[in-house]
């Protein structure tokens, strides 16, 4: 008889837990849901940073070579590339002083240099990614290579932002379809009442992922074709929904 009871209490329980879910209201809810998209493209620009500098005694000879083989690698990077955008910056012009231990300037004197370093850098934006390799490779008879970046043209970058857009509202009509279904809603009852795009400020895409490499000096002599692999570029988005239940 007790066994009985004791059944009868935990079906009366188990019964009245159910009904309770079952009682809870959604109506009206409002439910924030957060979403994600993404496209990848093979990357289809490149941005490299040459530099030139020169150490003489004389600084207007040191600027002089360096005016000298800036003028000779722009010239080259031109003929090799002629659709290439190039922009100098950076000119600069340092004292050298010699390596010594300091001395008590009791005498007032300054300190002389020894000589001076010069030297400017020159920035190169091209979509020729197959001959690469063969215009660095020239120029660096001349110039150093400072830097490489690889991403996405101005115009590639437009072209996919529609379907990022598209795959970022997908993942979002998934994820409230799956919250519907989780609280025992059918989806249709989810009314969309907010789409926010990058609305905090937080949701802007990422820098473009940026490779870079360095490369020794180079003198008249013929210098070897780099090697370079322009990888691809993920965009990312994000939205915030907020929807409510009828």
């Amino acid at each position: 008889m007790k066994t009985k009871n004791m059944l009868a209490c935990l079906c009366l329980t188990l019964a009245t837990g159910i009904a309770a879910a079952q009682a809870v209201q959604t109506s009206g809810t409002l439910v924030i849901v957060p979403a994600t998209g993404e496209v990848k493209h093979a990357n289809d620009e490149a941005n490299l940073t040459f530099m030139i500098e020169e150490q003489d005694k004389d600084k207007a000879a040191a600027a002089s070579r360096v005016n000298q083989k800036m003028k000779q690698g722009m010239d080259i990077l031109k003929r090799a590339d002629a659709q290439a955008v190039l922009t100098t910056r950076g000119y600069y012009t340092y004292a050298v002083y010699p390596d010594e231990q300091p001395q008590p300037r009791s005498n007032g004197k300054l300190r002389q240099p020894s000589g001076w370093r010069v030297g400017q850098y020159l920035e190169m934006k091209t979509g020729d990614l197959q001959n690469l390799p063969k215009t660095v490779a020239a120029a660096q008879r001349v110039l150093a290579l400072n830097g490489l970046r690889f991403g996405l043209s101005e115009v590639t970058a437009k072209q996919l932002d529609a379907q990022r857009i598209d795959a970022t509202y997908k993942n979002l009509t998934e994820r409230i379809a799956s919250i519907a279904k989780a609280m025992g809603r059918n989806p249709a009852d989810a009314v969309l009442d907010t789409v926010d795009f990058e609305g905090s400020g937080n949701y802007a895409p990422e820098a473009f992922a940026a490779k870079t490499m360095r490369a020794a000096m180079a003198d008249a002599a013929p210098v070897e074709e780099p090697s370079f692999e322009p990888g691809e570029t993920t965009l990312d988005m994000r939205v915030v929904g907020k929807v409510r239940f009828r």
